[in-house]
């Protein structure tokens, strides 16, 4: 009886693994979800997704962090996308965990700098999990293991409402870290979960023990749910109908950004 009522005390936040999904696309479903959010429609909830090749350039620093020339880039496949979080360059792809909390900062009682240590921590707890021990660095946002860095955080704020979060390296190539400074960092300074166990982690085996690291920092509840209500289904089944109609209503007003 003790352990039902403490967990219906629980804060539930809805949670849901999207697999593979373009980028661009993941970004408007993020503004859908900032609008929802702002307006009441949704509770605080976390999209986890893995993107094809893509760089991605925050709003601090530019394309100088590229190191790679334009027509290299193309042969590999690799887009370059700006974008409004905080940070610099850095590369995702497949293998890479890609984690987008949308959540009201305001009422959950957290500051930025609060709401960044706490993604810190899922990350610490969850390499944990795996024997890995990380720990931060102070003047570079996100989690290290070593000289190496595992896992980038950068972040956007709008109306007490975070989107953008925290890309965690699982067993994704590492060679497009060389094309870029990850982060204004120069040398072979990124490295992965598979990499540093030698052996391959799937992204499937990091999903359940991150939502348990995200339940116990959050102090809620981060359940596996279908962004259109319903159960939640295989990763690839096509879905998302609130997504879709929700798509670019969000509204514009000052933004502030957490250099991440």
């Amino acid at each position: 009886m003790t352990t039902e009522a403490t967990l219906l005390s629980k804060k539930i936040y809805a949670a849901d693994y999207l697999g593979l999904v373009p980028y661009e696309l993941a970004l408007k479903w993020q503004e859908a979800l900032v609008q929802a959010r702002a307006e009441g429609i949704v509770p605080d909830c976390l999209l986890l997704l893995q993107h094809p090749p893509v760089l991605t350039v925050g709003r601090f620093r530019g394309e100088e962090d590229i190191t790679a020339p334009p027509e290299t880039l193309a042969e590999r496949g690799i887009a370059v996308f700006h974008t409004n979080r905080g940070g610099g360059t850095t590369y995702h792809g497949p293998g890479q965990l890609v984690g987008y909390p949308i959540i009201n900062l305001r009422e959950n009682n957290l500051g930025v700098r609060e709401y960044i240590r706490k993604l810190e921590e899922v990350i610490l707890k969850l390499l944990l999990t795996f024997g890995i021990h990380g720990h931060r660095v102070t003047k570079y946002p996100g989690v290290w293991v070593g000289d190496h860095k595992i896992c980038s955080i950068g972040i956007h704020v709008s109306r007490h409402i975070t989107m953008h979060g925290f890309a965690l390296n699982v067993n994704n190539d590492l060679q497009p870290f060389d094309d870029i400074n990850p982060c204004g960092l120069k040398g072979k300074v990124m490295t992965s979960v598979s990499k540093l166990l030698g052996y391959r982690v799937e992204i499937e085996d990091i999903i359940a023990p991150q939502l348990d690291c995200f339940s116990a920092v959050f102090d809620g509840l981060f359940l596996p749910q279908a962004l259109d209500g319903g159960h939640h289904p295989s990763p690839h089944r096509q879905r998302v109908t609130f997504l879709h109609q929700q798509l670019l209503q969000g509204g514009q007003e000052e933004q502030h950004v957490f250099l991440g």
